[in-house]
């Protein structure tokens, strides 16, 4: 007869926990890959060769957003009316000047980094076992009287047959039921310090000037 501890031994554990978690190690590494083609592919020019992550990691040129703005150089001064013989002032318009502002776009988007921060594998086993034993018993028995009587005498014959018939079965059952659940809880991981300072020195390239007039 099978026993629960038995059929638990049999199971391979190594593969139903080590699956999982081979798994998550695998999304955490196209995680990271992710990222490092996001950093290429969106931050900088491209070369002339194309990189994959992990590969040459050569000089390449920031990805710079240029906009023009107007910067107020002379702020509007109102009008002010004259009095006691002072003469009033007119209004003298605001000056602006036309700037030309450069951004690295990694300084604007927000960069992915997903850490799978937990891993939490359920496994639930049920097993039922059920050892039986059945034993049907049958007994038939048909009786029947015949009698006669007549004057001064009389006879009656009595028939019994019987049978009898007993049947034994055993045996046993097992019902197993397994089930695994696997939670898996990623989140946003804080930036790493070689990405902190590359960022800190593109914002530092952030420029302003003015935009030369045309002639």
């Amino acid at each position: 007869m099978p026993t629960p501890g038995q059929e638990l031994a049999s199971i391979d554990f190594e593969s139903m926990i080590g699956g999982p978690l081979i798994a998550v190690i695998n999304a955490q590494a196209q995680s990271a890959m992710t990222t490092v083609n996001f950093i290429k592919e969106v931050g900088f020019k491209k070369k002339d060769t194309e990189d994959t992550a992990g590969g040459d990691t050569g000089t390449a040129d920031p990805i710079y957003v240029s906009f023009k703005y107007p910067k107020e150089l002379i702020p509007y001064q109102p009008a002010t009316p004259g009095s006691a013989g002072v003469p009033g002032t007119p209004a003298v318009p605001a000056v602006y000047e036309t700037q030309e502002l450069k951004v690295p776009i990694l300084t604007m988007l927000p960069i992915p980094y997903i850490r799978i921060d937990l891993v939490t594998i359920d496994f639930n086993a049920k097993i039922n076992s059920v050892e039986y034993r059945k034993t049907d018993t049958n007994l038939k028995v048909d009786a029947s009287l015949e009698a006669n009587a007549g004057w001064l005498w009389g006879s009656a014959k009595l028939k019994v047959s019987t049978a009898y018939q007993r049947s034994t079965q055993q045996g046993s059952s097992v019902n197993r039921t397994y089930s695994l659940a696997i939670h898996v809880k990623a989140v946003q991981d804080e930036m790493p310090s070689g990405m902190e300072k590359i960022l800190s020195i593109l914002e530092n390239a952030i420029t302003s000037k003015p935009v030369p007039q045309p002639a």
